[in-house]
């Protein structure tokens, strides 16, 4: 499918728009802080949400809102705060945003998504966001991508497009991610737009399939935000039969979709606060597609693997003592393991290798773990980053 799937420059989807401004709610008032993105008529809308009982206002109210009606036409977001743990304060202040957003566009508040991020406890600074709703613009620009940052140190976006029939269908998507990631997503907000045309109640079953293969596998430090939530919206303003299922170019959209997710997913994981290197672990022949997401997750994750790569230490005891720790099904005598395609053990005996020319392999700034469980046939995979001085720095004086 990947053949029919097309890279371009970031481009909005027909119908789409979006703008993003400086209001004040970061210091430097070079660095945007807020923005919205709208389609021009109302959407099919698939959402996935953090798992974190403590589950910030703007991402329990958009969660409600699609889950209930399937539908959104505008999304406004904000970084800096993430109007977590703010009460009763901060779901009223979540409705005034909805309302005004509504007003400004002539929609109903319950097609308006609210997202935010940043540092939990502090409630929105209404006066602020209420004037920054006055200054978006109607434009499609990309700005929107660089007002949800936070500790990121670059957007991260994607634009691709093909062909469902003869109609040509773009889809977009953008995130921001660096720190606070773990498992059931991360402290993330995650953004896909489309103009290809679905049928009703495909798009939430699909992104949660492809949401488990991408997001679900990524790792920084450990951590579930309160905040994390990806949207995808989807127009139909390209105007092409809406797909089903059955239909034959449903696995076109899908084969997008998933590549799109994962490449967001992918720069999240290599973005990580302070992070040199993005590693990624691919588990073969393992018993079950679970047991070898479970590995590849355990490994990304573990703190020594991630101190050992960031040193491009070829430590490879590492991942065998994180394998040990899974309840995955395999043979201690009959593990294969490769860094970078360097062979490292063969059937759980050490290879010889030149430990100088693996040690400049690992100092890559893409680091790929290569796993044989020799047990199965399903495979897994995952995606994390290195540990380095500056992730400590950074999470030392995150509020101050």
């Amino acid at each position: 499918m990947k053949e029919n799937i097309q890279q371009i420059a970031f481009r909005w989807p027909i119908g789409f728009k979006a703008d993003g401004i400086h209001i004040g709610l970061k210091p430097d008032p070079q660095k945007l802080d807020f923005g919205w993105f709208y389609s021009t008529n109302p959407a099919q809308a698939a959402g996935m949400y953090t798992t974190n009982r403590f589950c910030a206002a703007p991402t329990a109210l958009t969660k409600q809102l699609v889950s209930h009606h399937h539908q959104l036409q505008a999304v406004v977001a904000n970084s800096a705060i993430a109007n977590s743990c703010t009460g009763k304060n901060g779901e009223a202040n979540v409705l005034t945003e909805r309302k005004l957003i509504a007003e400004k566009l002539a929609i109903k508040p319950d097609l308006v998504g609210v997202a935010s991020t940043g540092l939990i406890g502090a409630q929105l600074p209404m006066g602020k966001i209420s004037d920054g709703i006055r200054q978006l613009k109607t434009a499609a620009n990309t700005k929107v991508t660089e007002a949800i940052l936070t500790t990121d140190t670059h957007p991260k976006r994607i634009s691709l497009q093909f062909k469902i029939g003869e109609q040509l269908c773009t889809l977009s998507g953008f995130a921001k991610g660096s720190g606070m990631i773990a498992p059931n997503m991360a402290t993330m907000l995650g953004f896909v737009v489309t103009d290809a045309a679905l049928a009703p109640n495909t798009l939430q079953p699909l992104l949660q399939e492809l949401t488990g293969k991408t997001f679900n596998q990524i790792t920084v430090d450990g951590d579930t935000s309160t905040n994390d939530m990806i949207l995808v919206l989807a127009n139909g303003q390209a105007q092409n039969l809406p797909l089903t299922v059955a239909n034959p170019n449903w696995q076109i959209f899908k084969a997008a979709l998933h590549q799109v997710l994962a490449y967001l997913a992918q720069q999240i994981a290599g973005d990580g606060e302070g992070a040199t290197k993005l590693l990624e672990v691919n588990v073969n022949s393992a018993t079950s597609t679970d047991e070898a997401q479970q590995v590849a997750k355990a490994i990304v994750g573990s703190n020594l693997v991630k101190a050992a790569f960031f040193g491009a230490d070829p430590n490879w005891g590492r991942i065998i003592s994180t394998l040990g720790m899974t309840s995955a099904k395999f043979d201690p005598e009959n593990i294969d393991l490769a860094f970078n395609h360097l062979l490292i053990l063969k059937h759980s005996q050490p290879v010889a290798f030149d430990p100088k020319a693996v040690n400049r392999s690992l100092q890559q700034a893409r680091i790929v773990i290569d796993l044989n469980l020799h047990a199965g046939s399903a495979t897994g995979q995952a995606w994390g980053c290195d540990l380095t001085y500056d992730y400590v720095k950074i999470n030392a004086s995150y509020s101050t």
